[in-house]
């Protein structure tokens, strides 16, 4: 499939936009309870956190299975594409972040079947219910679209990482002003989870954020909450 640039460009402003309605806003990923827990308090914590979300917990995960399913279905290997499925759904430290994963992956493949349909998205969600984490949803869906690797997996993890931003902006709670420093500040981490992320062996992959997941665990019983994980 053949696609210009500023049409690639279009589809993926659209699909990873915080108005594309897949209820990202409605996600921490644990940083609910890392403000609460006094871990994150200030812009410089803040970006810490991020950084370390992106670089060496799901982030680092989510951009190798993105990686790998976008190859898996530029190539017409549905068998490898429904590994990957399998293995994204296993590969969740903790229950709210296998919730935030699947349920956004759900969202995205159903809106995008209807507003930019295609009969292999289709036979995706027959196949496997619409259960397909976030990650994997995107990468085979640029890839049926003919919208290159290295641009999905920059707008991939910067959307992720700007949700984030927006979260603790809101729960910290910090400044616009602030929150638009955090980002600019988190580029160049994004640009190498972007490289590190189509070298990546899923063979040899994990994460090496334990205080991640602990957070998302406590965030299960916290007791005030503004967010779904």
């Amino acid at each position: 499939m053949t696609i210009t640039t500023e049409a690639a460009l279009y589809r993926l402003m659209t699909w990873l936009s915080p108005a594309y309605p897949v209820g990202a806003f409605s996600y921490s990923h644990g940083l609910e309870y890392a403000v609460e827990a006094g871990r994150v308090c200030d812009a410089s914590t803040l970006t810490e956190w991020i950084g370390s979300v992106l670089e060496y917990g799901a982030g680092r995960v989510d951009g190798a299975l993105l990686a790998k399913a976008w190859h898996a279905t530029t190539d017409g290997n549905e068998a490898r594409l429904h590994e990957l499925v399998e293995l994204a759904a296993a590969w969740r430290g903790t229950a709210e972040m296998a919730l935030e994963s699947a349920a956004q992956g759900a969202a995205f493949l159903a809106i995008t079947c209807k507003a930019w349909p295609h009969p292999r998205l289709d036979a995706l969600i027959e196949a496997t219910k619409g259960e397909v984490a976030l990650s994997v949803a995107v990468g085979a869906a640029a890839a049926l679209h003919g919208i290159p690797l290295a641009p999905v997996l920059t707008a991939y993890l910067q959307a992720f990482a700007a949700n984030l931003v927006s979260a603790g902006v809101r729960l910290v709670p910090l400044g616009q002003t602030d929150g638009q420093r955090i980002t600019a500040a988190l580029e160049p981490v994004v640009a190498r989870a972007a490289l590190a992320a189509m070298a990546a062996d899923l063979d040899d992959l994990g994460t090496a954020a334990p205080l991640l997941d602990w957070c998302s665990m406590k965030h299960e019983t916290q007791y005030t909450r503004l967010f779904r994980s």
